[in-house]
């Protein structure tokens, strides 16, 4: 009987001993097929950073310049990181970054008041349709300079936008208290945004001038356009496409000031009730209704913004962070819907090539403003992105 248990117990010995050299023998395996794939990934090619080129209209002075209004021009070239994720700006938490992995200026070029017109050209010089339109981004307040152009590259390629960024700064101090400062910032800028619109109204063979707002960056635009309404070169003389404000920091009343003289098909307002920037800035006002915090699902807000003509987008439900007044961007279904309007194919000149040295495009006679009272709002939450646009 001793020597059964004894041969059992043997038996169970051997068993747990080949088991455990198995076992064993497996683990090493694992890890040598695990340093096989990092030797192989060293192998590999690493992808490269994207990079997207930008045109910079700046009002910005260093500290002690006169704050004059006008505008400076750059040229910069913004590299994306490979590993990108749409609606985030890649940026280290210390340190210099890192163009593998954050959004880095890699080059920067000052342009005087003649090389930026003929550098545009350019540029547009040899694109097909709506490839030949550019995007105009406006920042917001408390945005420094390289926030913004951060921003606009992210949108260009999360948005998959293919024609001309160019970002216009005005002299925002980036600094959370300082609502009131950053407003007369952008007022002396207004004459310099006009300006510069127009210059790219007139540049040959551009598209479209496509704008896009955010804040007080929105209230600063719709001055500007306004200004070059009452000039008489209303719509930028045919050439405005869409002008799409972003949690647009205007008083309900002057918005409705604004938009009478424009063609208010042009607009679209993405608002979103949440957004506590907003009704931050409404307490400053003396709690004056702000059109970016409007509620399309509220009677009073839908009567109140009713009669403008313009279509509204609803944000709230994408809303993301604490404060809630970046989900333009920072949302990608918002940011794909953005790229989808940016990249709709206009049939009238989809096969319109821009050939450089070409006269410009006769100038159109601006319709008159519009009569937009009564006229019907849509007021609706973000459609589902096109499945072309979420690629």
């Amino acid at each position: 009987m001793k020597s059964s248990f004894a041969a059992r117990g043997a038996a169970m010995a051997l068993a747990l001993t080949l088991g455990a050299c198995a076992s064993a023998s497996s683990g090493f395996s694992d890890v040598a097929d695990q340093v096989a794939s990092v030797r192989a990934s060293w192998s590999q090619p690493k992808a490269a950073p994207a990079s997207v080129q930008l045109f910079v209209a700046s009002t910005r002075r260093k500290a002690g310049e006169v704050q004059d209004g006008h505008a400076r021009f750059f040229l910069q070239s913004v590299s994306i990181p490979p590993g990108h994720k749409p609606g985030a700006i890649e940026a280290p938490r210390f340190g210099a970054p890192d163009p593998a992995e954050h959004f880095t200026l890699a080059r920067s070029r000052a342009l005087d008041g003649n090389e930026f017109p003929a550098e545009l050209a350019a540029h547009i010089s040899g694109r097909v349709g709506n490839a030949r339109d550019v995007l105009v981004y406006v920042h917001g307040f408390n945005t420094s300079q390289a926030e913004a152009r951060f921003r606009l590259a992210q949108i260009v390629a999360d948005g998959g936008f293919a024609g001309v960024p160019v970002l216009f700064t005005w002299p925002s101090k980036g600094e959370l208290f300082a609502y009131e400062s950053d407003k007369e910032a952008a007022t002396v800028s207004r004459d310099a945004l006009e300006k510069l619109l127009l210059d790219l109204a007139h540049a040959p063979g551009v598209g479209r001038v496509q704008v896009l707002a955010h804040s007080m960056g929105a209230w600063l635009t719709m001055e500007a356009l306004r200004e070059t309404a009452i000039a008489g070169h209303g719509d930028l003389d045919g050439k405005l496409g869409s002008v799409m404000l972003a949690a647009p920091d205007i008083d309900l009343a002057v918005f409705r000031q604004q938009v009478s003289r424009l063609n208010a098909s042009h607009v679209s307002v993405f608002v979103s009730r949440d957004d506590r920037a907003l009704s931050l800035s409404s307490r400053i006002a003396g709690d004056r209704p702000r059109l970016g915090a409007m509620d399309p699902s509220r009677a009073a807000d839908a009567a109140a913004i009713d009669a403008m003509g313009v279509r509204v987008y609803d944000l709230s439900m994408l809303r993301s962070g604490f404060i809630g007044h970046d989900t333009y961007a920072d949302a990608p279904d918002a940011v794909r819907q953005i790229g989808a309007t940016l990249t709709k194919k206009r049939e009238a000149d989809a096969d319109v090539q821009a050939v450089i040295g070409e006269r410009p495009d006769p100038v159109q006679t601006a319709p008159a403003p519009i009569n937009v009272q009564n006229a019907p709002i849509i007021a609706e939450p973000l459609p589902a992105p096109a499945a072309t646009a979420a690629k």
